[in-house]
């Protein structure tokens, strides 16, 4: 099957970022459009496992990253040989299957090395000065059997491995046999091809030849059979000419000999960005997918790696690569509904984009909803009154319009919850300073930034008043200044709202020149930790400051 179009928000996400995740994927599904899926690139937390749990609808896939790697293109129905296979073996599934090379494995799949028409194509072209190695076969009499179907009418110890030579009987009698004298070759690792001259049977027989093939189907006298099983002669008739059956008796060797191990082996979790580099020089046909134990799992060739990613993602609750899931960049962004900044997402065609001034991702997705005059089941209504709840702070953030405000109450109601209920839930569903460790409080709804080179992170909470910050404000301070530090960023920013009183603290710590430049004033002679009185938006109040600081410092503005 298909993978799905995977619906996903921002790393870290918040619970607008996984609610319109939730909610698109069932638009789609309520308008017709098949295998979409939502995810999340982050982890879960309280407030987020409240709503899903009070609506009775599962956490989305995590995706920690989308990079394109092997495992995305390989091929995994290999067709192989064993060692000790023949190159009749190879040969046919080269020939079945239209490839140029076959795997080679050996003790339960691990790879050997590969075996190539070009390696055959060494081995069957005759070589005028070397008669004896263009007769040579070093297989057993079972898989000469094999390769021609044939009749057998005596057998001798056919699955022993040897070294063969083939002779076809079309001398006369009289010069019949010489080549034990002229070539060195003994009568018992000789192998007669010949048709219907009794004599030349009869001297095979009498000389001891390690196998006689009789071709063009043809009968044999009795006496040429009683005089093989007394002589321990393998007797086998063959349905093709003397010529052909030669040929195809020398498909019998084993490819041992002819098998390429100098291969290159890749796992299947390595990136496709990656192998590009490593193989760009490397002229081999195929290149394997192996295991920790060698095991092959995959092949794939140069031309697979050229193939565009097939990978489908739709962005939801942002449009900034450097917030979507690691690899995003690499694959097909098809469609974005977002309600933030316009960032700098880059596709390779024209997508759908629907960017809104409005107070969630929720809200888009409820329009589009009654757009299409679609009743939403009341998990989807609940799950997108959740996103909108929280992403305006029950209506009371910067960010809400007057469309959210009419919204709202149209989803609870096809939800079958009171707007309060659902605000309660979200709010007092617990605090993340206390149901999280340090540095997953920085890191659970994180957002990176940039103003010109300058890179810096902002760091949102939603608490019920202040107390839970100042109790744990120094471990606080400490792990935005490891994460700072860590990320490599100019600075990094936390900041904590109180719901009820919609104020906020702003703790920031790393550029000096930054910080002396905010027009906030410090609380309690807490140098970087700031009182925002009446800012509760990152979106909308909190990013526009932090540009307005910086044009202030003279840095140029990006991202």
């Amino acid at each position: 099957m298909t993978a799905p179009t995977y619906i996903i928000g921002h790393r870290n996400p918040d619970a607008d970022a996984i609610c319109s995740a939730i909610a698109y994927a069932a638009f789609k599904e309520a308008t017709g459009e098949k295998n979409f899926a939502p995810a999340r690139c982050g982890n879960s937390n309280a407030r987020i496992d409240a709503i899903l749990r009070r609506f009775d609808v599962p956490l989305p896939t995590f995706l920690g990253d989308v990079t394109p790697r092997i495992r995305d293109i390989m091929r995994t129905d290999v067709h192989k040989i064993e060692m000790g296979a023949t190159c009749y073996d190879a040969l046919e599934l080269i020939d079945r299957f239209d490839v140029r090379s076959v795997p080679v494995v050996e003790d339960g799949d691990k790879v050997a090395g590969l075996i190539s028409i070009f390696n055959l194509g060494e081995f069957f072209i005759p070589k005028p000065d070397q008669p004896r190695k263009m007769r040579h076969v070093h297989t057993s009499i079972s898989h000469i059997i094999r390769a021609l179907e044939a009749k057998v009418l005596n057998s001798v110890e056919p699955d022993r491995v040897e070294d063969l030579f083939v002779r076809v009987g079309a001398m006369d009698i009289r010069s019949f046999g010489k080549w034990t004298t002229t070539e060195g070759t003994k009568p018992e690792e000789s192998i007669i091809v010949v048709g219907d001259r009794y004599d030349i049977q009869q001297k095979a027989v009498g000389i001891g030849a390690r196998l006689l093939v009789i071709t063009g189907d043809l009968e044999i006298d009795e006496e040429v059979i009683e005089g093989a099983k007394q002589k321990g002669i393998t007797l086998i008739v063959s349905r093709f000419d003397s010529a052909t059956t030669s040929w195809i008796i020398r498909t019998a060797t084993q490819v041992d000999p002819m098998v390429q191990k100098d291969i290159v082996t890749f796992s299947p979790e390595e990136k496709l960005a990656s192998v590009r580099r490593k193989v760009a020089n490397n002229n081999s046909p195929i290149f394997f997918a192996t295991d920790e134990d060698n095991r092959l799992v995959g092949i794939f060739s140069k031309t697979d790696l050229l193939t565009p990613a097939s990978r489908n993602l739709i962005l939801v609750d942002h449009n900034e690569l450097d917030q979507a899931v690691p690899g995003a960049a690499e694959v097909n962004i098809i469609e974005i509904v977002d309600h933030h900044r316009l960032g700098n997402a880059q596709t390779n065609q024209p997508i759908f984009f629907r960017n809104e001034i409005i107070g969630s991702t929720s809200s888009i997705i409820a329009e589009m909803f009654r757009a299409r005059g679609i009743d939403p089941e009341p998990s989807i209504a609940g799950v997108m009154a959740a996103g909108l709840i929280s992403d305006t702070l029950n209506l009371r953030s910067p960010t809400t319009t007057e469309r959210d405000v009419e919204l709202l109450p149209w989803l609870t109601q096809k939800a079958g919850i009171e707007i309060s209920e659902l605000a309660d839930l979200i709010f007092k569903s617990g605090s993340v300073i206390l149901s999280s460790s340090p540095d997953d409080v920085i890191q659970g709804d994180c957002k990176e930034y940039s103003e010109g080179d300058v890179k810096y992170t902002v760091s949102q909470i939603e608490e019920l008043g202040f107390d839970n910050f100042w109790k744990h404000s120094d471990e606080l301070e400490q792990a935005l200044e490891k994460h700072r530090s860590n990320s490599g960023l100019a600075f990094a920013c936390l900041l904590v709202t109180d719901v009820n009183s919609q104020n906020s603290l702003f703790l920031v710590q790393g550029m000096e020149e930054f910080i002396d430049n905010i027009s906030y004033p410090n609380v309690l002679n807490h140098a970087q930790i700031f009182d925002m009185q009446n800012v509760v938006s990152r979106k909308k109040q909190v990013i526009p400051f932090i540009t307005s600081v910086f044009d202030s410092m003279g840095v140029g503005s990006g991202g």
